[in-house]
């Protein structure tokens, strides 16, 4: 039987010493694994001589095992390339670094100890015993279980190899800074300090133009390596100088193609620039330096420079003719790279933007409403298909309006504004919830339809939504949902929980499977919390979404009524956000003010002839306790005049008569049990229909009409 443990129960550090052992005499890779002889093995860990076999000098791997105080205790860097980087069993894992890459690394070393996630293939250097420095790719991976620490593996950067890396590592990411990032990371095999410059309207997203015109200004997008900086120097997200850009913008001004451009050392440097200001800002330290500045192009007819790239090294070194093409390959190889996180930027920056647009801006006197919307990822292109909104409705409710769209993208982003909008214009045309969804349901459908949907790539079908209206005079809440999570209601005194809704398919569901949207009423006196949300917020692998809900509940109840609503919901979604987001993370939070007792009044009248002068004398006895100026109190009167007769002339049943003292004014409300829609006509003077309507249309600031299960209320806002 093969005695040959099996893969999962070797360390990471015993595969890559048998990996060594490939390409290792048997006694090297017998020194690098360690000898079973107690005696050792001088002849297996006597070094390679320089002078060995091509077969052996190839060799660039190496690694390193750490215990859990990131200690050496075992390595295997016996080949020609890492000789003079001393690992010493029992020394710090750091030594090996330059101090300025010590927190970074030390930092990451700990963070694999702590979530066994590795890291991989970082661009890292190591110092020699002589103070040169070798560049390496390096990944740290967690020790195989029993065993505690962690291996360090190390790939002498072959020139050619880096290239290759380099070019497959720089385009895993669409954020331009880690894109920039990246590339820097890269270079740095040629130097010792490497900068990225960008156009200004390359980071920003905007159109690169292919001959920039007058000033040119460049930005810092990346720099390495990652150390404090002396004051003064230009760092990342720092603009530079206007007489640096213009200096490092010649290769862009160039007719012919752009090429690198040397300034061999800091004699001619400083002359070059001209400053100590300069100097302070450009130079990386006090040695002296030669810099080789390398344009990010993106070829074309004609091509379009979209930045400078700067690889910084001590003056001893003079930058090889062959490096220098090495230098230019990488950069020319990766460009396009640069240029697609400019146009994802772009296309960030458009639908932050819409997103923006969407969230709520203010819940008016009689409610308070706070919001948080977190993006999956900063790949996602910013923002989703996720949405929330609050807004005041002419008539004096409160609209909270929760969706989320399929998908990420602009796609998913022009979906969402649309459907927002949409519900926005029905709910303040005074439909109800049910019915603002079934619009909504047939808007998913056309959208999703061959021409304007499916061609495009992008379908919406399965998209949520959930709408609730706050009535604050009758403090009670009405909601309608599409196959969304259930709100979270807290009342000032009962029980927490989700409100009990009926599930119900999401929008753009086929014909067959539509039944008809469900409205639940449920009272929310002054002080009640609801919370709306998306499952973003609730849904974790380790969790069902029952017990998502649940803590979600705890934690809504447990915000003070005194509480800052905007502190309360981030911290609410600090707490409760799932690590590995998978999806964009929105909360709406709202608690329920509504309107004091005394500033509403309800009258219940037949629909008598007289109904309209005992209205008039009702309201004016109110008016004469609330005060208001002598020309509010006519136009009032009037419009409940015309208003009442109107409802006696068309309707049956009895009629409601509500007038609501706000902030900046009164509201009439008149209810009948009429289906009929009052229209402005444009009769003549002579014509009486619709006279009443141009009188209410005169005397106030809006007018308008919502429905109800009974019939309509017709309602007028007047100035006070």
């Amino acid at each position: 039987m093969d005695s040959t443990p099996p893969p999962s129960s070797a360390s990471p550090f015993d595969m890559v010493s048998s990996a060594l052992g490939q390409y290792m005499p048997v006694g090297a890779a017998a020194a690098a694994a360690g000898s079973a002889d107690p005696r050792g093995d001088d002849a297996a860990r006597r070094p390679i001589p320089a002078d060995a076999p091509p077969a052996r000098q190839e060799q660039i791997l190496g690694a390193v095992n750490l215990d859990c105080d990131l200690r050496i205790t075992r390595c295997n860097l016996d080949a020609p390339v890492f000789a003079g980087v001393e690992a010493l069993p029992g020394s710090p894992f750091v030594d090996l670094l330059p101090s300025w890459d010590v927190p970074t690394v030390t930092r990451r070393l700990r963070q694999v100890l702590e979530t066994g996630e590795p890291h991989v293939a970082r661009v890292q250097r190591l110092r020699r015993g002589d103070g040169s420095q070798l560049v390496v790719s390096m990944s740290i991976l967690a020790a195989a279980a029993p065993a505690e620490g962690l291996t360090v593996s190390l790939i002498a950067m072959a020139k050619r190899l880096h290239l290759y890396a380099a070019e497959t590592a720089i385009g895993t990411s669409l954020d331009i800074g880690e894109t920039a990032q990246s590339l820097a990371e890269s270079l740095l095999a040629w130097g010792d300090v490497t900068a990225i410059d960008l156009d200004f309207a390359v980071w920003t997203g905007e159109v690169a133009t292919e001959q920039p015109q007058g000033r040119i200004r460049l930005r810092r997008a990346a720099l390495v390596p990652d150390r404090a900086w002396p004051d003064g120097y230009v760092t990342p997200g720092d603009d530079l100088p206007g007489d640096a850009s213009r200096l490092l913008a010649q290769a862009i001004r160039r007719d012919d193609a752009a090429q690198a451009l040397v300034i061999p050392d800091r004699r001619t440097i400083e002359r070059v620039l001209g400053s100590a200001r300069l100097v302070r800002a450009l130079v990386p330290g006090d040695e002296a330096a030669g810099v080789a500045c390398i344009p990010l192009v993106l070829e074309g007819a004609p091509p379009v420079v979209l930045g400078v790239a700067e690889v910084w090294r001590r003056a001893d070194r003079p930058f090889a003719d062959s490096e220098l093409l090495d230098l230019q390959e990488l950069v020319a190889r990766t460009s396009h790279h640069v240029d697609l996180a400019r146009q994802h930027q772009r296309e960030h920056t458009q639908v932050l933007a819409l997103q923006r647009r969407l969230l709520p801006r203010s819940g008016g006197d009689t409610i308070e409403t706070a919001s948080v919307y977190q993006p999956a990822t900063p790949d996602s292109a910013g923002v989703g298909g996720d949405w929330v909104n609050s807004f005041p409705l002419p008539d004096g409710r409160t609209a909270l309006v929760v969706g989320d769209v399929v998908g990420h993208g602009l796609g998913a982003a022009a979906t969402m504004g649309q459907l927002s909008m949409e519900a926005r214009a029905l709910l303040s045309a005074g439909l109800a919830p049910d019915e603002v969804l079934e619009h909504l349901d047939e808007t998913v459908s056309l959208l999703d339809d061959a021409e304007s949907g499916l061609a495009a790539g992008y379908s919406a079908l399965g998209s949520t939504c959930c709408i609730a209206v706050y009535d604050p005079v009758g403090h009670h809440v009405a909601l309608a949902s599409a196959g969304h999570l259930p709100p979270v209601l807290v009342p000032p005194n009962g029980p927490a929980g989700p409100v009990a809704i009926r599930p119900h398919p999401g929008l753009g569901a086929e014909f067959a499977l539509r039944e008809p949207y469900d409205v639940h009423v449920f009272s929310a006196p002054p002080g009640s919390l609801l919370a709306l949300y998306t499952d973003g917020l609730v849904e974790d692998p380790a969790l069902s979404i029952d017990e998502g809900i649940d803590r979600l509940t705890v934690a809504v109840s447990a915000v003070h009524p005194w509480d800052a609503l905007q502190q309360a919901a981030r911290g609410m979604v600090s707490a409760l956000a799932p690590r590995r987001r998978r999806d964009d993370v929105t909360l709406l939070l709202a608690r329920m003010i509504g309107h004091r007792k005394g500033d509403t009044a309800t009258w219940r009248l037949p629909a008598r002839g007289d109904a309209a002068a005992r209205a008039r004398a009702l309201v004016s006895e109110l008016l004469g306790r609330w005060g208001p100026r002598a020309d509010t109190r006519d136009s009032v009167l009037l419009v409940v005049d015309e208003l009442v007769a109107n409802a006696v002339r068309f309707a049956d049943g009895p009629i409601t008569v509500r007038l609501i003292r706000t902030g900046h004014g009164l509201l009439c409300e008149v209810g009948d049990t009429g289906n009929g829609r009052p229209r402005l006509g444009h009769g003549g003077l002579l014509d009486d229909g619709g006279r009443g309507l141009h009188v209410v249309h005169g005397l106030t600031t809006r007018w308008g009409v919502r429905w109800t299960d009974t019939g309509k209320v017709v309602w007028a806002s007047v100035e006070r």
